[in-house]
């Protein structure tokens, strides 16, 4: 069974920048689909990014498009995400998915594999 396990979350400035992690073990997830979902309270689980097998393809949400960069190390099995500029409204947990396709799906139901969840809090 695969795990996946984010990290770098926090709490950030309004402005700031992080850059979160996704170490994925138990399996390979070289040929997943990986993908950044995030969750706010009282809200739907919401898309952020997602990135293909080699990592030459990826997919955007409009409210992070120009400042998220999603990459993937196939190597250390490991997926990030880079948010520079944030926002409070990027206040939310975020969520790092597999999912055992080569289809850049942008709906969570499609993901087969989630981690815990890191929270990020962007203070104004």
């Amino acid at each position: 069974q695969g795990q996946l396990v984010e990290s770098g979350g926090g709490l950030v400035q309004a402005g700031g920048s992080l850059r979160l992690s996704c170490a994925a073990s138990g399996r390979t997830f070289r040929r997943y689909v990986m993908g950044w979902f995030r969750q706010a309270p009282g809200k739907e689980r919401e898309f952020v990014a997602t990135i293909g097998w080699s990592g030459g393809d990826t997919r955007y949400a409009d409210s992070v498009k120009g400042r998220g960069t999603i990459s993937r190390d196939n190597v250390k099995n490991t997926v990030y995400l880079q948010m520079n500029s944030l926002k409070p409204e990027d206040t939310a947990v975020y969520y790092c998915a597999a999912a055992d396709t080569n289809v850049l799906f942008t709906t969570p139901q499609e993901y087969n594999y989630w981690g815990q969840g890191t929270q990020v809090t962007v203070s104004s």
